[in-house]
């Protein structure tokens, strides 16, 4: 069973940020072997690169609020119907432009703001050079989606790390994520691509009645079972609904087992939430 974390160890911005650039910095990085096996693989089955971001912010607690210091949230977007996957919610980002993203990368990585810099970049450094590389690649692709998608700005952000690649089920897509903090986000502006920014606190992760199974019917003519998944569900501040599931959770999942040592809870005996996937769900509706 999780344990609530104490509030110094995520209600105290700087110590918990410390706290994240060490477990993420010794921890194995698996960029160098993940994207090698990309490149040698055949053409027909080679998966596709992309880099998202894991942006954390901070808030400060209210006057007169219970929460000591602050709190930490996880911003994330909600996707348009205009594209694959409408409806989820996911981290800013996308797919990698090699020639693009190596262009860009030296005024992320050594500009008059550099992102990559103090103990998260020494920890980065102390990785080989081609894992140093592909590190500061993939944060530079995942930040300049960030700003096509959200108007986020790349100085904002200070990176904390990268986190284990993830593939995907359903695309042949492989996820390379890196963890930043958000300092101070300012004015954020969605694209046609982004119906919402949804803040998820960290918090939300350790009580157990957010967690329900998110149950997918596929409409598969053989009458297979549905699927089913953990997901959190949020309610936000408008009164909404979100459910975060799929491979973005599975992610915050593992960035909180690493940095807290966090592991998921039953979810299975919580809500049934319910849903059929329409047949634009890997395509997006296309605007006239």
């Amino acid at each position: 069973m999780n344990r609530q974390p104490a509030d110094a160890e995520i209600n105290t911005c700087e110590q918990f940020l410390t706290r994240v650039i060490e477990k993420l910095g010794t921890h194995p990085c698996d960029f160098q072997k993940t994207f090698r096996e990309i490149t040698t693989s055949g053409r027909d089955n080679r998966r596709r690169a992309a880099g998202v971001l894991l942006p954390l912010l901070f808030r400060e607690s209210s006057p007169g609020s219970s929460t000591a210091g602050g709190s930490f949230l996880f911003q994330l977007i909600k996707r348009s119907p205009t594209v694959p996957q409408p409806g989820d919610l996911s981290f800013p980002g996308g797919m990698l432009h090699p020639v693009l993203d190596r262009i860009l990368r030296p005024l992320l990585t050594h500009g008059p703001f550099p992102i990559l810099r103090g103990n998260a970049r020494k920890y980065a450094v102390s990785q080989n050079a081609d894992s140093f590389g592909l590190i500061s690649l993939f944060l530079t692709s995942a930040l300049r989606e960030s700003w096509e998608e959200i108007r986020l700005p790349p100085s904002r952000v200070f990176f904390l790390g990268p986190l284990p690649t993830y593939n995907l089920t359903l695309f042949r897509r492989t996820i390379f994520p890196v963890a930043g903090f958000v300092g101070n986000p300012g004015l954020l502006h969605p694209n046609r691509e982004v119906e919402k920014i949804v803040e998820i606190p960290l918090s939300s992760f350790y009580q157990k009645e957010r967690f329900g199974c998110y149950q997918i019917d596929a409409g598969d003519p053989n009458g297979k079972k549905p699927l089913q998944y953990p997901c959190l569900i949020h309610h936000g501040p408008d009164g909404g609904k979100e459910v975060l599931w799929g491979a973005t959770f599975n992610i915050i999942v593992q960035f909180l087992g690493i940095v807290l040592n966090y592991r998921l809870p039953e979810w299975k005996n919580g809500p049934v939430i319910m849903r059929s996937l329409k047949p634009d769900y890997l395509t997006g509706r296309r605007s006239s």
